[in-house]
């Protein structure tokens, strides 16, 4: 008689799998389905564990979160104004609500970033505190700013939940956002920083544990800490939709429109500060073989116009660096703990470059001449670039990731020689004439050329940015240069 306290495991998931088995009259195959039962059934018993999830398991799936709702302002406050309201009105009182919630969401994703990553890390030594101040910056600073800012629209809210005015105290808030300088630039230091720490298995592991948490939303670390400079250029899409729906009559039109043009002010400097703090970190990272290969184009280089991995014919992966005025090219490795970028050839500058777009099968792998022929994903977008001076000379053929990825570069390296074409017709201009012309039509020295003011322009410029209007500031520079030189032989004369 068995015992009364035998375990017996329900069968019906195992029997509705053995019954998709059709009936059939042949013996061996009915065998076949009752061992299927059988061995399964024995599987289940025998080892129970194994099907059930394990807390924290890297291959599992993040946990379902919630996802922040989206709030509307005729949803959160009292509808019964609306009848009194046009529709313009309503869409102006959602824009600045946009505003404002869009500060209380930050607020709340900044005080979790130290929460719930800084503050855990630093007490279980997973990082020491000198990491944690190089890769979370002066984000604790960010905090009362906007605190400040959510604090002074939501005392101008009437009780009926709509607002009159917000343009007065836009004006006199969005020069605080000048501290975002030091933040921003830190950014490309701490990202490096972060991907190296989570080399550590103990790193590893407490982000991953994070990510798989509710409270994350399936966001990185690197997400919540990258939330602040995606507000600060979203700063101008609030307020021209908030300008668009005021009318013209509005007394906020005027602060609208100044708190518009600070903003893109503030952005713009930050932008070629971030530039200049980007270009900086990784001219500090390159390891020369031999002093040969140090260049002074690099060492005046300000903005790092496009970087990254490409391939060349042999399947060796580079990451290639355009500066404004020079080509280098590296091959990625770990110095000190630390990722570095050690040069592969001599810097090639952009003036002398020769850059070839190369058709898809056109490139030769490995110095194969089979591969040439062969029809595949190797072979595709391919560009080369070469550099012929004297008894020097390089040629690369370098493949980007996919088609789009090509074109940026091709894009970039196009941009960067017509900017040192005109940069070097100016500069033979200028050293002719004693003044030039600014565009706004100002004389100004001959030190002071609107091509400095070019220059400073074009940092804020990404692989994307259109050269026609360099182009046209070229043409016009020649011909005021042109205009000023004859005006000052008649004078001598």
């Amino acid at each position: 008689q068995e015992p009364s306290n035998k375990r017996v495991k329900p069968l019906s998931r195992v029997t509705s799998l053995a019954s998709l088995i059709p009936p059939v009259r042949a013996t061996p195959l009915k065998r076949f389905s009752q061992t299927l039962q059988r061995s399964i059934s024995f599987r289940s018993d025998s080892r129970p564990d194994l099907f059930s999830p394990r807390p924290w398991s890297r291959n599992m799936p993040p946990a379902s979160t919630k996802r922040r709702d989206s709030k509307l302002w005729s949803e959160t406050f009292d509808v019964c104004v609306n009848h009194m309201l046009t529709s313009k009105e309503i869409k102006r009182q959602e824009a600045i609500f946009e505003l404002s919630q869009g500060e209380e969401d930050l607020i709340e994703d900044l005080k979790l970033a130290k929460k719930a990553y800084h503050d855990p890390m630093l007490k279980l030594s997973i990082m020491t505190e000198q990491e944690l101040n190089q890769i979370f910056g002066t984000l604790d600073s960010l905090i009362p700013l906007h605190e400040d800012l959510l604090r002074r629209l939501q005392e101008v809210r009437k009780p009926d939940g709509s607002t009159e005015h917000v343009g007065h105290i836009l004006v006199g808030w969005l020069p605080c956002l000048n501290s975002y300088d030091s933040y921003c630039s830190n950014q490309v230091a701490a990202k490096a920083l972060l991907d190296h720490k989570k080399q550590d298995h103990r790193v590893q592991d407490f982000l991953q544990r994070c990510l798989e948490s509710p409270f994350s939303r399936k966001l990185d670390l690197w997400n919540f800490l990258d939330i602040p400079r995606s507000r600060l250029v979203k700063y101008p899409l609030l307020l021209r939709e908030i300008l668009r729906h005021t009318p013209n009559d509005h007394p906020d039109q005027q602060h609208l429109e100044e708190a518009i043009n600070i903003i893109q002010g503030i952005v713009a400097e930050i932008n070629i500060k971030t530039g200049e703090s980007e270009c900086q970190y990784y001219k500090e990272r390159l390891i020369y073989l031999e002093e040969g290969q140090r260049d002074s184009l690099i060492d005046n280089s300000r903005v790092v116009c496009c970087h990254g991995e490409l391939k060349n014919n042999r399947g060796v992966k580079l990451h290639v660096f355009l500066f404004e005025e020079v080509l280098v090219i590296t091959r990625a490795i770990t110095h000190n703990e630390q990722l570095c970028y050690q040069l592969y050839r001599q810097p090639i500058p952009v003036r002398e470059l020769v850059l070839e777009d190369l058709q898809d099968g056109e490139v030769r792998l490995g110095g194969s001449i089979r591969g040439a022929f062969s029809n595949n994903e190797r072979i595709k977008n391919f560009f080369r670039v070469s550099f012929k001076n004297g008894s020097q000379s390089q040629t690369h053929s370098l493949q980007a990731n996919d088609s789009f990825n090509k074109q940026q570069w091709l894009n970039c390296i196009r941009q960067a020689k017509e900017k040192v074409t005109c940069a070097g017709k100016a500069g033979v201009l200028n050293s002719e004439a004693h003044f030039l012309l600014s565009p706004n039509g100002s004389r100004v020295p001959q030190g002071e050329t609107t091509l400095e003011q070019m220059d400073q322009s074009d940092c804020e410029s990404d692989c994307s940015m259109d050269t026609s209007e360099i182009s046209v500031d070229c043409e016009r520079m020649e011909q005021t240069n042109s205009c000023e030189n004859e005006k000052q032989i008649e004078t001598n004369v």
